[in-house]
């Protein structure tokens, strides 16, 4: 029951998301929307962590099974896709690169930031 539970809050939770992308009219997936109710709804603690983890979970963990329908779907349709695959497979790897390196100098950046901050909190009360 408890599963169910959490599941119906995720299901409700990614409903709202669809409700809000037929309402704002940018061109944003309704996951997006859900993902971003999700995580307001966690950080206000409206949505306790333990109310979905287990179900959270279990949904990462077979993420990758739905990734197979989409990939027979490109193999099925390898002849409309031959003419643009270099474009998309660079566009692809440009795009991994940009990711890689953003995230790299952000997460330096809160790093060094968080370092930063624990050592002028240890000099002051050397003073």
């Amino acid at each position: 029951m408890k599963y169910l539970k959490q599941f119906l809050i995720i299901l409700t939770i990614s409903f709202a998301g669809e409700i809000l992308k037929s309402i704002i009219p940018l061109p944003v997936p309704a996951s997006i929307y859900g993902m971003v109710l999700m995580f307001a709804g966690l950080l206000c603690g409206i949505i306790r962590l333990d109310q979905v983890k287990e179900t959270g979970k279990f949904l990462i963990e077979t993420m990758p099974v739905m990734f197979i329908p989409a990939g027979v779907g490109l193999m099925s349709s390898y002849d409309m896709l031959r003419p643009i695959l270099l474009p998309v497979s660079v566009i692809t790897v440009l795009t991994i690169v940009t990711v890689i390196a953003a995230t790299g100098h952000v997460s330096q950046f809160i790093i060094r930031h968080d370092t930063k901050k624990k050592n002028e909190g240890k000099e002051y009360f050397k003073k």
